[in-house]
């Protein structure tokens, strides 16, 4: 009767008994991996003691199966450089237009469907957030919510200026054009975390949404900007019908942002963090995408490259990914 009766006082308080029930998945999803491979190790030592011949048809599936072992360890072993403390958290990624007008506007979009295309390679859910439109084409601005574990691990050293080099579609001349836009990527935080956000510090709008959503997003004020006063930071979204909806999304990001914020300043690294941001420009970028003349996607800090731009737009961004956090610490 007691543990029946400590059972219900655990769902007495809801929104305790999720964030355990998460935090239980969470290390359930770390562990089994782990499982998994030591059974499949235990199987391929038995397997191993029956191949009597290098040429057998058993020897190719050991051949086969050790293959599919070492790439699985290969993935446990990347997960063991996410470490950090938010490395284990959803991510909300951000990508502003830069120098380049038109052309860098059709860039944003671009690399959102590379990062969208990447999170549903790893079963992510995603979530947009906020859109700006660009002026003829593309997005000046937009907010996506990449939910799934590690999402942020992954993602944090995108952070920075993308470079793209290309025969652009809007020029009649069909000139060359050297475009850019800025990637930003922060964790999501847990609501019960340490921030703590005064309501007098905000000042909130509402104004009608614009772009895709159909007739009703254009009748009702229901997209939500909210500005942080003290520290002048501004959050916007306008991606739900509901005001309540975009103002809790809203809340969910400044919460985010604030938190960031304030581990970069405790840190002493706010500028680290923050600085190749400043400038959406030439010599700034962390990343060159070429389309034209020759095709070409180069890392900048680790020089690790592929000449397969077509696929990496396409999502598969693992190798740049994997190669920044294998990379020795820069200072």
């Amino acid at each position: 009767m007691e543990e029946l009766s400590g059972t219900q006082g655990f769902w007495n308080d809801a929104t305790e008994a999720q964030r355990v029930l998460k935090k239980l998945s969470e290390l359930k999803s770390a562990v089994e991996p782990v499982t998994q491979l030591q059974s499949q190790v235990e199987d391929l030592k038995l397997l191993a003691e029956l191949v009597d011949d290098d040429e057998s048809s058993d020897a190719e599936q050991l051949r086969k199966e050790l293959a599919a072992v070492e790439a699985a360890y290969e993935r446990l072993e990347l997960e063991m450089l996410l470490s950090g403390e938010h490395d284990s958290a959803n991510a909300i990624l951000e990508i502003n237009a830069g120098a380049g007008g038109t052309e860098a506007c059709d860039w944003v979009d671009m690399l959102l469907r590379m990062y969208l295309r990447w999170a549903e390679r790893r079963g992510y859910r995603t979530e947009i957030l906020n859109t700006v439109a660009g002026e003829v084409a593309g997005s000046k601005n937009v907010t996506v919510l990449i939910e799934g574990r590690n999402a942020y691990g992954y993602l944090r050293n995108e952070r920075g200026v993308h470079r793209l080099v290309r025969i652009s579609p809007f020029d009649a001349n069909k000139r060359r054009h050297t475009s850019f836009a800025a990637v930003d990527v922060i964790p999501q935080i847990e609501e019960n975390s340490e921030v703590t956000i005064n309501p007098d510090d905000l000042r909130i709008d509402t104004y009608r949404s614009s772009g895709a959503g159909g007739q009703h997003v254009n009748k009702t004020d229901s997209a939500v900007r909210i500005t942080h006063v003290p520290t002048g930071i501004v959050v916007s979204c306008q991606n739900e019908r509901s005001q309540h909806a975009n103002r809790e999304n809203a809340m969910k990001v400044l919460a985010a942002r604030l938190s960031e914020l304030a581990r970069a300043e405790s840190e002493q690294r706010l500028a680290e963090l923050r600085g190749d941001l400043r400038a959406i420009e030439w010599g700034s970028q962390i990343r060159s995408y070429v389309f034209q003349p020759y095709t070409m996607v180069k890392d900048h800090r680790t020089n690790h490259e592929t000449g397969d731009v077509l696929r990496v737009m396409d999502g598969d961004i693992d190798d740049f990914i994997q190669a920044e956090l294998k990379a020795v610490p820069k200072g």
